[in-house]
């Protein structure tokens, strides 16, 4: 039986990850060479814009989603695969910009994300882990602060997370640098390209044009709508929507101003067998609460997928399994010795208030976007809000107005993101010096 983590990839192809290792619902879709016209038109084939064209053939609407490599090629095919509702930007600070009810509006959508996901993902075992529940753990000793969160989540967010205290943790993750936590018990673990690569082919099936490895170059006027000139072919359009993030490059000036493009990396260990107990015993994939956090969890052949770090830089090979694996045994160093199989890392779009970028540049021109942080379930609900408003004139996109295109400071945006993260890590490490004393 052959190794499923031991496959070669073409270059130009997916880069080598887990995911790519273990891609089982592949489909490689055509190249774009002539004009085509279409009552939408999507770009960018991850994540956002592949939930864009299911939720417009879902409300019988047929786009055309072009993509300048593959599906999922970039951080929506790499990431850290866990799925629970909410945004990168806590609740208590959507309370404060918003108000509580406005605040529980946003989050009802990734709610409604998380329910929509499982349903798309139905009963295939590939598409993710079949424990659920993820575990977010303290690294600070603040009990209080952690009862008063979880409280304050179950409120405004309508879930139902469960406090555990140290004890409870530590008999399933035996560090020493962990205090109390809370369960998502509704939380998954997803195989990230799997899915998106099956979400691209059920909005096929239903109706959407897909085509890979089409970049598009340019977008102007044409009449009433749109045309998108890509490398070999065009596309004539009512409605166009932007759904590149990181990854927008010079398509279009204020949207590629408005998020920063970031990394984040992940790393996977050998088989570890027995000697994972000394260190995790529990099915949840778990996190902790630091600005630079860490997440991680086990995979089926008893390996650590192990992820975190936020970055401007670009580590690669064996730096990168360095870097990675010091970062575990800072948590596990029981685990000295291991061996790391691959580490890769991914661009997120990051916008500067935490927060998803949906709306209209103009009429008929949308934009969905930013979601670096925020996970799957608020693109799904990105994709939802955008396709509602397309197909039913539905105005939930307009929650998203305060959160709005802020300029990201480029080109020196990432340096001036990279000094923060340097200065929120010595915040979270004079902070748990002063609290775990």
């Amino acid at each position: 039986m052959s190794n499923p983590y031991q496959h070669a990839h073409e270059e130009g192809d997916y880069i080598d990850s887990y995911y790519s290792r273990t891609l089982n619902v592949a489909k490689e879709f055509p190249e774009l060479t002539d004009e085509i016209t279409t009552p939408v038109c999507i770009i960018g084939g991850g994540m956002a814009g592949v939930a864009t064209a299911q939720g417009l053939v879902e409300r019988g609407i047929k786009p055309v989603l072009i993509e300048a490599n593959r599906i999922a090629w970039g951080a929506s095919g790499r990431n850290g695969s866990f799925c629970s509702a909410g945004f990168s930007l806590g609740v208590d600070s959507i309370v404060k910009k918003v108000g509580k009810e406005h605040a529980r509006e946003l989050c009802k959508l990734t709610t409604e994300g998380l329910t929509l996901i499982k349903k798309r993902i139905g009963a295939r075992s590939e598409l993710r882990a079949e424990t659920d529940g993820l575990l977010n753990i303290s690294w600070f000793d603040e009990r209080a602060a952690v009862e008063k969160n979880i409280e304050q989540m179950n409120d405004i967010m309508g879930v139902d997370y469960q406090f555990w205290s140290r004890d409870q943790i530590k008999e399933l993750y035996h560090s020493e640098r962990y205090y109390d936590g809370y369960l998502k018990p509704d939380g998954i673990q997803v195989h990230s390209l799997n899915y998106t690569c099956h979400a691209a082919k059920q909005a096929e099936d239903a109706g959407a044009r897909i085509f890979e490895k089409s970049v598009a170059l340019k977008i102007r006027k044409h009449g009433d709508g749109w045309k998108v000139i890509t490398t070999k072919g065009s596309v004539i359009a009512d409605q166009v929507v932007m759904c590149c993030s990181a990854y927008i490059g010079n398509l279009n000036f204020k949207l590629s101003s408005a998020t920063l493009p970031v990394a984040t990396y992940i790393l996977l260990t050998e088989p570890l067998g027995e000697r994972l107990k000394t260190a995790v015993e529990g099915p949840y994939g778990a996190s902790d609460n630091r600005f630079s956090s860490n997440y991680y969890r086990i995979l089926p052949d008893r390996r650590l997928f192990w992820g975190g770090r936020v970055s401007m830089f670009n580590p690669s090979g064996e730096k990168l399994k360095k870097i990675m694996m010091d970062d575990l045994l800072v948590v596990y160093p029981q685990l000295e010795g291991i061996k790391a199989d691959v580490a890769w890392g991914g661009l997120m779009g990051y916008p500067v208030h935490k927060m998803p970028q949906i709306g209209q540049l103009e009429p008929g021109f949308w934009y969905n976007q930013g979601f670096g942080g925020s996970g799957m379930t608020s693109t799904v609900a990105g994709g939802e809000v955008v396709s509602a408003a397309i197909a039913n004139a539905d105005e939930r996109y307009k929650l998203f107005e305060p959160y709005g295109l802020n300029y990201a400071g480029k080109p020196f945006g990432p340096i001036v993101a990279q000094t923060a993260y340097w200065l929120f890590q010595l915040q979270d490490a004079y902070k748990a010096w002063r609290l775990n004393k």
